[in-house]
């Protein structure tokens, strides 16, 4: 029985709320205390889908994005087992405000943003993932306006190069935002912006591509 594009769903590792955090704390995260009051923190072991979900939570609620940085070498080499892959973290002035963002959040990892296996022993993942209205966070990141649509795309690097070009002469999009490899979970990323029914054509193209890198590496 075939593993191709079978979801590899996130497995939140840590969900905590800080509804006074302190004004160094919140400097240091990149909070302004100024504005904002409480931090609402998640872990988790997968890296691009928690920025997916990250972004929706700023649609759904009166919250920042303040800080969202991958961990070095990716899941399998946590510095413990509650660190998973990446430390996001959502502020605001207002602890309801964050309580909103978190569900928005969650369900965006429960039942959305997740990588899919791309080769049969599923030991190769890939994210061809399209954002069809983008938040305050990652279309400020790809230079986009909020409510753009997106196709937010991660691989290997030898999969992500080849299937990267492929996307590109799929559809007409346009790269706003090309991470060549090593990202800090050895990955590369790309940000493809144009029409709904463009991302959603180049970011098939991808997937396929890094399913064909897969099936024939040497050719």
């Amino acid at each position: 029985m075939s593993r191709i594009l079978e979801p590899i769903y996130p497995k939140v590792l840590s969900v905590r709320r800080l509804p006074g955090a302190s004004p160094a704390l919140l400097r240091a995260y990149g909070a302004d205390p100024d504005k904002h009051t409480s931090l609402g923190l998640i872990t988790c072991d997968q890296d691009d889908p928690t920025y997916v979900a990250l972004d929706e939570a700023t649609k759904h609620a009166d919250v920042d994005v303040v800080f969202a940085k991958s961990f070095y070498a990716g899941a399998a080499h946590a510095s413990g087992p509650i660190s998973g892959e990446i430390l996001g973290v959502l502020a605001s002035g207002s602890p309801d405000e964050i309580e909103e963002g978190l569900r928005a959040l969650l369900r965006c990892l429960e039942h959305d943003a997740c990588f899919y296996t791309a080769s049969e022993c599923g030991g190769i993942a890939v994210f061809p993932h399209v954002i069809g209205s983008l938040g305050r966070y990652l279309s400020a990141q790809a230079g986009l306006q909020p409510g753009d649509p997106m196709a937010y795309l991660v691989a290997p690097p030898m999969e992500h190069t080849i299937a990267l070009d492929a996307a590109l002469k799929a559809a007409q999009v346009e790269a706003r935002l090309i991470l060549t490899p090593p990202s800090e979970t050895n990955f590369a990323a790309a940000f493809l912006s144009g029409t709904l029914h463009d991302c959603e054509a180049a970011a098939a193209a991808y997937a396929q591509a890094v399913i064909e890198v897969g099936r024939e590496p040497l050719r």
